[in-house]
């Protein structure tokens, strides 16, 4: 089980530059948990691509449809005190820090394409290029 950042799900969905490395990450680990904020951020990702016109709204909708149905039951409330614990011994958003608050509670690591995350929290936070490397 791991915690994916709302970058590493919009990757793995919408075909791109890092289509690839989220679905290595997949194949290492299918166990995919967020906090309940990572659909308010997918869907506003979406709601962007939309807008420039890089998708139809059609492949929004399915898209997002098969991003929560694979994510059903995987979805977290975060302590709102870790969050701003969190929050506050770094420079990252709420919104980062809920998923670190996540994958502190749970006890796995997090993968993200956030390479400030990775700098802020090395101890639990792993890129998705380090995280799919099989182990030496």
């Amino acid at each position: 089980m791991i915690v994916v950042d709302t970058n590493v799900l919009f990757y793995f969905y919408l075909r791109g530059a890092h289509t690839q490395a989220a679905t290595a990450v997949f194949r290492r680990d299918r166990h995919w948990i967020a906090p309940i904020l990572w659909r308010s951020e997918f869907r506003n990702a979406l709601l962007r691509y939309v807008r420039s016109g890089e998708i139809k709204l059609e492949l929004a909708q399915s898209t997002l449809a098969e991003a929560e149905w694979t994510m059903r039951d995987a979805e977290f409330e975060v302590s709102s005190p870790a969050m701003l614990d969190i929050a506050t011994q770094s420079d990252l958003s709420a919104y980062d820090s809920e998923f670190v608050a996540l994958a502190r509670q749970v006890g796995v690591p997090l993968v993200t394409a956030d390479m400030k995350i990775v700098r802020a929290f090395p101890e639990i936070a792993v890129s998705m290029e380090q995280f799919a490397e099989p182990p030496i």
